[in-house]
């Protein structure tokens, strides 16, 4: 049997204000914009686009290193298309990967993404099949320390 993972979120007003807190983070506020909610907090959906940006961004960072190829800064942009019918789920999501490098190339970013794709991210794993996830990729070559891209 796998891990358990947990989350509970509490319903804090009269609209859909919830706010969640795990273990010791600081609280996290999910609502929708007015006139449903209050709009002050993440929608569900970014913060599933959240959660899919950091999860492919882990899975590449590991696989690269992996590879021997440095990676001094990482940024994953995640951008989806919802439907305009319900459920209104994305259709479409696009990941562009900036990635700072001094050694990586093309053909192993493609290889990194391509695996976290198929085998290694668990939130890309759970929309294949169901949402079309597109990629692109930068390559910033810098060296040293970690940087922000």
């Amino acid at each position: 049997m796998g891990e358990k993972r947990e989350a509970t979120v509490v319903l804090t007003d009269d609209k859909i204000h919830f706010q969640s807190s795990l273990r010791s983070y600081p609280v996290i506020d999910i609502d929708y914009p007015a006139p449903i909610g209050t709009g002050i907090g993440y929608t569900s959906l970014e913060l599933f686009l959240i959660s899919l940006a950091s999860c492919s961004g882990s899975s590449v960072a590991l696989i690269l290193r992996k590879m021997n190829k440095s990676v001094n800064g990482l940024k994953v942009h995640a951008s989806g298309i919802r439907k305009d019918s319900h459920p209104t789920c994305f259709e479409t999501i696009h990941l562009s990967f900036n990635i700072a490098s001094d050694n990586t190339d093309d053909a192993s970013v493609e290889r990194a993404i391509a695996i976290s794709e198929e085998s290694l991210c668990p939130v890309w794993a759970m929309i294949k099949n169901n949402v079309t996830v597109t990629t692109d990729f930068v390559i910033e070559q810098k060296s040293g320390e970690t940087v922000n891209v």
